[in-house]
């Protein structure tokens, strides 16, 4: 089994596979008669040509660390976007697009951040550290399939930063 060490995530080195969102910084624009700062237009969600917008509500099982992941999938035909609906940690597996699995990186995400895969990038599970294990999840529906999964053989064991 393969180790690999779980790093802060930050928008630069997630930006290979997809988008992180949080509110940080100063917003975009301020609205609702100076109440409510606007952070615009964080991902690049994307379809494809026969999909539509979907959101879900995901409840996943919380895990610990180290983590052993055996599991990667993607989506060929548009993003996902996962949304936790908790102020907690929670782990992001991914891999490059392509073929099949390259190189796994793994981030933990603060309290507070998103991610947004892109097209065709490989992601493990999701992976919260702590219950609830609620998301929202906004990504493709559409009549052809858009799920790959592959297992990790052998698996790759997640320590924490």
């Amino acid at each position: 089994m393969q180790d690999l060490t779980a790093r802060p995530l930050t928008a630069a080195a997630f930006a290979p596979f997809g988008d992180v969102l949080e509110a940080a910084g100063a917003p975009d624009k301020i609205i609702n008669a100076g109440m409510c700062g606007r952070f615009h237009d964080r991902a690049q969600l994307d379809f494809g040509p026969d999909g539509r917008a979907g959101l879900s509500l995901f409840d996943a099982t919380p895990r610990s660390l180290p983590y052993t992941c055996d599991l990667v999938e993607r989506h060929p035909d548009g993003s996902q976007a996962f949304v936790p609906l908790h102020q907690n940690p929670w782990l992001v597996v991914v891999a490059a697009p392509g073929a099949v699995p390259g190189k796994l990186h793994a981030f933990l995400a603060n309290p507070g951040q998103c991610v947004n895969f892109h097209r065709g990038t490989w992601h493990g599970v999701l992976t919260p550290l702590a219950a609830p294990g609620l998301f929202a999840v906004i990504d493709r529906i559409g009549d052809t399939p858009n799920l790959e999964e592959v297992r990790l053989d052998p698996p790759i064991r997640i320590f924490g930063p």
